[in-house]
């Protein structure tokens, strides 16, 4: 049988997880219903708070939708929508494949038709993310720990490793975002891609929150980053058609 990344047998596993995982969303809704109910809180209360919870979750999940479709050309639709819907997080699944698919020798652009490549590909998706799970019980309390009696001692050098800690997080995705500017030096100038779209995401989301500060729209807030990524994607067509990207 030849190896196809949208056959339906790959959406009927997806789907039964994805269930699994919506089924334990629903079990610990109700559980927490009866408990406000057992708290004797308001049921016009607890109904808006229902609400305003799901309208909000639209935000994110519009951020999502783009990874799931950034990622659906290469890996079909079944394992991106997975990785993204369970533990997945769109800033690091979408560099883990394009880092895997560049070691295959692939594009984004380039549906993967080898069952070898698709496995290493979820592999290094789900292996760098479930790292988490394993290190956050073990890890995080001692570190908040230390971190606390650091600020308690000095704030300030409090404020410096927490800075520290962002940064680093952030370093990493720049890097991969300015790993080839250097071509520009070469003559090519594709490497400026990236750099541009971030900068134009960069820019929206000051945009956003400008407008949501001083108009005081809240709203704006929970949008921007979907808009940021939406606005930022479609830059990207008229960055590579100027600057000779792939």
């Amino acid at each position: 049988m030849k190896f196809n990344v949208n056959h339906p047998i790959l959406y009927v596993i997806v789907g039964a997880i994805i269930a699994l995982v919506l089924a334990q969303s629903f079990f610990f809704l109700f559980r927490a219903m009866k408990r406000a109910k057992e708290l004797g809180i308001a049921k016009d209360t607890v109904k808006k708070t229902i609400s305003s919870a799901a309208i909000f979750t639209i935000a994110p999940a519009i951020a999502v939708l783009v990874g799931v479709v950034a990622l659906s050309k290469s890996l079909g639709v079944a394992l991106p929508w997975l990785r993204l819907s369970v533990i997945g997080s769109i800033t690091y699944e979408t560099v883990a494949a394009g880092n895997a698919l560049e070691a295959a020798g692939m594009s984004a652009s380039t549906t993967i038709t080898d069952p070898s490549v698709f496995i290493s590909i979820a592999w290094v998706m789900t292996v760098g993310i479930a790292a988490g799970l394993v290190f956050v019980p073990f890890v995080t309390k001692k570190l908040q720990s230390g971190l606390s009696k650091v600020g308690m001692k000095d704030k300030k050098w409090g404020e410096i490793f927490n800075n520290a800690m962002f940064l680093g997080m952030i370093s990493a995705f720049l890097g991969y975002v300015f790993c080839d500017v250097g071509l520009v030096v070469k003559g090519d100038t594709s490497g400026l891609v990236p750099v541009c779209v971030m900068a134009t995401s960069a820019i929206v989301m000051a945009i956003c929150g400008t407008i949501a500060t001083k108009a005081k729209i809240r709203w704006l807030t929970d949008y921007a980053l979907p808009m940021s990524l939406i606005l930022g994607m479609a830059s990207a067509i008229p960055f590579n058609m100027l600057l000779g990207g792939n």
